[in-house]
């Protein structure tokens, strides 16, 4: 009768037909080898803690009988990793993924600092789980991105804030055009003196100030490099940025933000100093997050169509990983101009 005892030549999933006999577990390769299975387990992931001459003798076994680890099957989900859940951002995010997710019946799942922090999660992390594919919104370096890619899980980066090489697939939003838009309208209204409180030298701020320079250019009207701040992309910065624009004799009579938590801070600099918004001074953001339509007055800005990125970005992750050609690796979403109460007319002297 044949041995079927545990650890014999037997088929079942722990092991791929080689040489060797019909088909070889774990089991049976350290018990060739006079070893214990954690000890083969350390040799098959190439981890520490096996003497060299063991590891040899069951390397010799491994390849004598042509064992292969199964391959891990994907989980059926999409990781969607954040460098900060705090963001006004992630709940229209969110939203964006999993409407896809539903649509293609597979799961979501959100991860915090998921590829940055060394003290928690970390690329490890997530390789470990195999997701389906990884939207990132945290920005990946080059060694995680080919970590991801060694593993054969395809990932879009989300509203990149460095340049990327050609083939790192992404989403993100018309940022020229938004900042065009938003300065054609201040224009159009009658504003001559329109400030811009723009952010880090990343490329979308750069854009959104590329597109201010080139509305005032359309319009005849000079760029004056004092009417610029770069600061941080924060409701204090903001502020602080707007203080010392507005606090000047000859202050502008409108002021365009990089984004709308700068613009909040305009708010506030401006009730501090009694202009009115927009009787004495016209604001418009960048990003439209769900909480600017209800500030007073209600703040016009740009809106970035977030939850349609996401959508975007999780249907391009995951035609990747079907292997689908796709006609472009990065996608550029339509931005709009949201007119709400916070701009009118520039006040007659």
């Amino acid at each position: 009768m044949p041995d079927n005892r545990a650890g014999r030549p037997s088929t079942d999933e722990h092991g791929e037909r080689g040489e060797g006999p019909a088909s070889v577990t774990i089991a049976y390769i350290a018990e060739s080898a006079g070893v214990s299975v954690p000890t083969v387990s350390k040799v098959l992931n190439g981890r520490s803690g096996v003497s060299d001459e063991t590891r040899a003798r069951v390397e010799e076994l491994i390849h004598q009988y042509g064992y292969r680890k199964p391959p891990k099957s994907r989980s059926n989900l999409v990781e969607l990793v954040f460098r900060e859940l705090e963001s006004m951002w992630a709940v229209e995010i969110i939203r964006g993924v999993e409407r896809v997710a539903r649509k293609n019946r597979i799961g979501v799942l959100v991860s915090e600092f998921g590829l940055h922090d060394t003290a928690g999660m970390t690329i490890d992390d997530t390789v470990g789980r195999r997701p389906r594919c990884v939207l990132s919104v945290a920005q990946l370096s080059v060694a995680e991105r080919e970590q991801l890619k060694a593993k054969g899980i395809p990932f879009v980066v989300f509203d990149p804030v460095d340049e990327l090489p050609d083939d790192v697939p992404f989403v993100g939003a018309t940022n020229w055009r938004g900042g065009q838009m938003a300065t054609r309208h201040l224009v159009e209204l009658g504003h001559r003196r329109i400030a811009m409180i723009s952010g880090p030298d990343h490329p979308f701020c750069l854009a959104r100030l590329s597109g201010y320079t080139s509305a005032l250019a359309e319009a005849g009207l000079p760029w004056e490099p004092d009417l610029v701040v770069k600061t941080q992309l924060t409701r204090e910065h903001g502020y602080a940025a707007a203080r010392e624009l507005l606090s000047r004799p000859d202050r502008p009579t409108a002021v365009f933000t990089a984004n709308d938590m700068q613009a909040l801070g305009v708010y506030q600099a401006a009730r501090e100093l009694t202009l009115r918004i927009p009787q004495d001074l016209s604001v418009v953001g960048f990003d439209d997050v769900p909480a600017v339509a209800w500030v007073d007055p209600p703040l016009t800005t740009v809106h970035q169509p977030l939850a349609e990125m996401a959508a975007a970005g999780t249907e391009l992750a995951l035609a990747l990983g079907r292997g689908e050609e796709v006609p472009q690796v990065g996608l550029e979403i339509a931005t709009t101009l949201t007119v709400r109460g916070s701009t009118a007319p520039p006040k007659e002297e």
